[in-house]
């Protein structure tokens, strides 16, 4: 009877708290970012077979707090989507572009990372990105002209914007309580 109810207890304890969902862990992000500074440094050491053929546009990576902070989360989600989508973009430009073959894996992994990112955002019930259907690049972009600088821009964007948005999210504040 004992034995029963110790059973019993068991499956009725209230469970422990759970952790933090990967797609909440920045230690994820951290790892993009890692990675990201890893294809920087390889493309700066790059001398043939790695540049863009042509300038594309990416986002803007400074922050303005005061701004940001009175945009909701649904307008913030927005921007970096906007952002994520010009450098899977312009970084998919790089990779047809590039005959650097160590450099392929490093930009394709780079580009992964883009789409795990869009997925975690998705996760998080942000609304999906819808692409604009005109040729006019987004509001707030800027153009470049190197893959080094691309990539820096890249870093910048998730080390800035993307990292902004998870901390605030609304689903991480709520596992975090």
């Amino acid at each position: 009877l004992f034995a029963l109810l110790l059973l019993v207890l068991e499956w009725t304890r209230p469970g422990l708290p759970s952790p933090l969902r990967p797609i909440c862990d920045l230690r994820v992000l951290n790892h993009f970012i890692q990675e990201a500074r890893d294809a920087e440094v390889a493309m700066k050491s790059c001398r043939e077979g790695c540049g863009l053929t042509e300038a594309v546009s990416v986002p803007q990576t400074t922050v303005n707090f005061d701004d940001w902070e009175k945009k909701n989360a649904m307008e913030q989600a927005q921007e970096v989507q906007t952002g994520l989508w010009l450098l899977q973009q312009a970084l998919s430009l790089l990779r047809t572009s590039m005959t650097n073959s160590e450099l392929n894996s490093h930009i394709d992994n780079v580009i992964r990372n883009l789409h795990s990112i869009t997925a975690v955002l998705r996760s998080l019930n942000f609304q999906e990105y819808t692409p604009p259907a005109s040729t006019v690049g987004p509001e707030g972009t800027w153009r470049v002209s190197t893959s080094a600088e691309l990539l820096q821009v890249h870093l910048n964007f998730l080390r800035g914007k993307v990292r902004l948005l998870l901390l605030d999210a609304q689903a991480c504040q709520q596992e975090a309580s």
